[in-house]
Parts: C-alpha cells; sequence; structure tokens
C-alpha cells in the first residue's frame, strides 16, 4: 500500500546500546513495479527497510508489565496530586465565604447597634429639649408673675387710679390670653393626625393630593391676607396723612380741633 508508516518505541531504542556496524538487510524477493512510485514515498521506503528491529542483549530482559504499571503509578500519582489541589482550593475557598459571610454578619450587627446608639441618643437630645423648653416657659412664667407683683406693689401707692389700672391689666392680660388661646385651639383643629398606616396605594396618593389642595389653598389665603394687609397699612398710613394735613390748616386758620387730650375730649 502507499500509506508505509515504520515507528519505532523511543523507549526501547534508548535502552538498547547502538549496534557496531549496520545490520545488512534481509533478502526480500523483488517484483517488478510497474507504477511510478514519488520520490518521496520511495524515500520513506528504503528508510523502512533499512531500519531493523533492535537486538536485546542476552541476559537482560525489558519487563513491558512493570514499565506499564510504573507509567499507570506516575499517572495515578499526579491525578492525586490534581485531586488534592483541587480539594484545598475548594477548601480555601470556603473557608474565604465563611469569613466573608461572618464579617458581613459582624458589620450588619456594628451598623444595628450604631442606628440604636444613634437612636438613643436623639430620644436624650429630644428629652433635653423638651425639658429645657418647659424650664424656660416657666421661669418666664415666674418673671412675669414677679414683674406684676411689683407693678402691682408699685401702683398700689398711687390711689384711686389703682383699680382701674387693674381692671385694665387684668383686661389686656385676658384679651392675650383668650388670643393664644384661641390660636391653640385653631391650630389643633388644623393639625390633624394622620392614620396612612393602613391605606393603600391609590389612598395613599388620594390623601397626598387632598395634603396638596388643603396647602395649595393655604397659600391662596396667605396671600389675601397679605395683600389685605398691606390695604389697610396703606388706607391707615393715608387717613393719618390726611388727619395731620387736617390739623395743620386748623392750626393755621387758628381753631383748634376737637380731640382727645390728656385722656379728656375737647
Amino acid at each position: 500500500s502507499k500509506d508505509v508508516q515504520c515507528v519505532l518505541p523511543t523507549n526501547l531504542l534508548s535502552l538498547l546500546p547502538p549496534p557496531a556496524h549496520p545490520a545488512p538487510p534481509p533478502p526480500a524477493e523483488v517484483h517488478e513495479v510497474h507504477e511510478e512510485v514519488p520520490p518521496l514515498m520511495s524515500l520513506s521506503l528504503s528508510l523502512c527497510f533499512r531500519l531493523t528491529a533492535p537486538k536485546i542483549p542476552e541476559g537482560e530482559k525489558v519487563d513491558f508489565d512493570d514499565i506499564q504499571k510504573k507509567r499507570q503509578n506516575k499517572d495515578l500519582m499526579e491525578l492525586q496530586a490534581l485531586i488534592d489541589s483541587h480539594f484545598e482550593a475548594r477548601k480555601k475557598e470556603e473557608e474565604e465565604l465563611v469569613a466573608l459571610k461572618e464579617r458581613i454578619e459582624k458589620r450588619r450587627a456594628e451598623r444595628a447597634e450604631q442606628q440604636r446608639i444613634r437612636a438613643e441618643k436623639e430620644r436624650e437630645r429630644q428629652n433635653r429639649l423638651a425639658e429645657e423648653k418647659a424650664r424656660r416657659e416657666e421661669e418666664e412664667a415666674k418673671r412675669r408673675a414677679e414683674d406684676d407683683l411689683k407693678k402691682k406693689k408699685a401702683l398700689s401707692s398711687m390711689g384711686a387710679n389703682y383699680s382701674s389700672y387693674l381692671a385694665k391689666a387684668d383686661q389686656k392680660r385676658g384679651k392675650k390670653q383668650t388670643a393664644r388661646e384661641m390660636k391653640k385651639k385653631v391650630l389643633a383643629e388644623r393639625r390633624k393626625p394622620l392614620n396612612i398606616d393602613h391605606l393603600s396605594e391609590d389612598k395613599l396618593r388620594d390623601k397626598a393630593k387632598e395634603l396638596w389642595d388643603a396647602l395649595y389653598q393655604l397659600e391662596i389665603d396667605k396671600f389675601e391676607y397679605g395683600e389685605k394687609l398691606k390695604r389697610q397699612k396703606y388706607d391707615i398710613i393715608n387717613l393719618r396723612s390726611r388727619i395731620d394735613q387736617a390739623q395743620k390748616h386748623s392750626k393755621k386758620a387758628g381753631t383748634t380741633p376737637k380731640g382727645k387730650v390728656g385722656g379728656r375730649w375737647k
């Protein structure tokens, strides 16, 4: 055939010593070849025919089973080393994963502790602010009471005007107290608690729209009241200027305008 291969095991050639003289080729029958053989194939055929089977020295035997066994043992050892390396790497990765989980849990616990401490400090701060506010209000009320007492003692020697002064002071204080109470009442009516924990998403949207409309209406009322206050101030200024002009004209004419002088009408 055209495909001629001559392959000898290299391990056997390395074990055997080279021959002193090349062995003569074995006699072979020569047949006539009618087909033309390519040069490369003819060279391969000549090399194959020149190579002969190596002779094993007498007294030495090659144990192919032992060689195969050693090779299998070597392959098994290499495979076992690869398996051990794989399991070692796997074990190392698992240890790193466990360490990472422990660090995450530790960090989470630290963060929760920090949040708890921060919330506790915030509660303490709010309590201190509330206590400070209550203390200031108490001191302010005490100071006002002392001032009123001093004024009463100072005015007790003024005679007949004392009772009228006390009545006016009580009336003025009552007006202030009434206005403050009305303000608190209005604020309490407007500040309604929001119960939104049980509301769904659509109801929350409706509630937000309702609050927005209320805020928008409050801004409109605020703007209208501001404009009304500006107009009232403008009217007051105009009226005062007209009164001043009228008084100036009356003085020039030599007449004394009627008005309240020293608490009496003239």
